[in-house]
């Protein structure tokens, strides 16, 4: 029997890769991997393994979830060492947690090698702490994805009244909606807000104002997915402390299998 490691391979930044992460795609067998990772993690996998595409767009999915779920328990089953790399934390927003559930049902050993999430990272390189003495004592990790006949799994009014800081991950297609249910839940209108597209990379770009202008302005700047919504009062703080946009980013070595992307 072989294994199988759910890791989270950090937000977009190759270098925010944990040490256990880098050390499971370095001995993996087999590597699933989805569409967000930075290919540049594929440079140190072994010259002989097998890179299996997961990546999942928007109503396209290359693999369908319970075809990742079959490759996992088949190539574990053949004994081998089987890397499922997964953008930011697998049990964040990832489905971590479904295929770990389903290796349990098949007795595969399994572990967990978690991942910097990019509700955390993104704002951090666009220099606005999700937390901060003087502005946010709470913080919250929230879908953007889900609306209509989905909306009560989201607390809308909890959302907008109890926590300091937001991080919407997936949120873009809905920025309006999610605007009006918190503004209407009684979110001030003038609360600031930011969009963060593709955080942690040298892509990334940062559109600032008010919960109530945020959805123009992020059609102005025509931002879409990946993208992460940020409010609270911490949103202050980038003007003072942003550095990321403005960094010289290194050229990331190829490992010695070379370039595998």
């Amino acid at each position: 029997m072989g294994k199988v490691w759910l890791v989270g391979a950090g937000p977009g930044d190759p270098e925010l890769i944990t040490v256990k992460g880098l050390k499971a795609i370095q001995e993996a067998d087999v590597i699933l991997y989805d569409r967000l990772i930075s290919e540049e993690l594929l440079n140190y996998a072994k010259p002989e393994a097998e890179l299996i595409f997961c990546g999942k767009l928007p109503k396209h999915h290359h693999l369908q979830q319970e075809t990742i779920h079959c490759f996992l328990v088949k190539h574990a089953k053949l004994g081998k060492k089987v890397t499922r790399l997964k953008g930011g934390d697998p049990f964040v927003f990832g489905r971590g947690g479904e295929e770990a559930e389903f290796l349990a049902r098949h007795d595969i050993p399994f572990e967990i090698v978690p991942g910097i999430t990019s509700g955390i990272a993104a704002p951090a390189y666009a220099g606005i702490p999700v937390t901060h003495r003087d502005y946010s004592s709470s913080f919250a990790i929230v879908t953007g994805h889900r609306r209509n006949d989905q909306s009560e799994e989201v607390k809308w009014a909890s959302l907008a009244n109890g926590i300091d800081t937001l991080a919407i991950y997936m949120g873009m297609k809905n920025l309006p909606y999610i605007q009006e249910k918190l503004i209407g839940h009684g979110k001030s209108p003038d609360t600031p807000a930011a969009l963060i597209h593709w955080g942690t990379t040298a892509q990334q770009r940062t559109v600032t104002g008010t919960l109530g202008a945020i959805a123009d302005l992020a059609a102005k700047a025509g931002l879409t997915n990946p993208s992460m919504i940020v409010i609270g009062d911490v949103v202050k703080l980038r003007e003072n402390i942003q550095w990321a946009e403005e960094w010289q980013w290194p050229d990331i070595p190829a490992a010695a299998a070379g370039d595998r992307s």
